[in-house]
């Protein structure tokens, strides 16, 4: 496998739709709950400041992506949100780190300072610590902050890094 992170393009799209409908029907990550149409998913990846892909260049295959854009508005503007989705059968072989590591630059290159998370689930345990080894730091816990699939809650711990 020979992975590369690029900016998406439209031939993109029905890949990257399938990979974050797959993350939200699981139901532990992602606060969304409609699932993307190609039409959707189009105008949604279309309306980010930046989204990347992790292209495996031997087969031409997607294997995951990221969308970056605005924390918030105004004073707080120089602040970043990020979300992350790798399809379930390439989970485990670092295309996370590179997405993440690849989304810090492309923050930096448009201007942001900080790159938060709002909402990692408590339980998630590999994005957790991918996050604290690239050198995040968790801001506290808020209780019973995201409603699992199943209808329980868990808590949250928001993150952020100085990019």
């Amino acid at each position: 496998m020979n992975i590369i992170i690029r900016k998406y393009n439209r031939r993109d799209i029905a890949p990257m739709t399938a990979i974050w409908n797959e993350v939200v029907e699981e139901g532990i990550a992602f606060p969304q709950e409609e699932l993307l149409t190609e039409e959707t998913g189009r105008e949604f990846f279309d309306s980010q400041s930046h989204c990347g892909v992790a292209e495996d260049t031997d087969t031409g295959k997607v294997l995951g992506l990221y969308i970056l854009h605005p924390n918030n508005v105004g004073r707080c503007g120089h602040i970043c949100n990020a979300s992350y989705a790798v399809a379930s059968d390439a989970r485990g072989s670092g295309i996370g780190e590179k997405l993440v590591r690849d989304c810090i630059r492309k923050a930096r290159a448009l201007g942001f300072k900080i790159l938060q998370f709002n909402a990692v689930v408590k339980t998630n345990a590999g994005a957790r610590h991918l996050y604290e080894k690239i050198g995040f730091t968790q801001l506290g816990v808020i209780p019973g902050g995201f409603r699992m699939k199943d209808g329980r809650y868990e808590d949250i711990c928001p993150y952020y890094i100085e990019v």
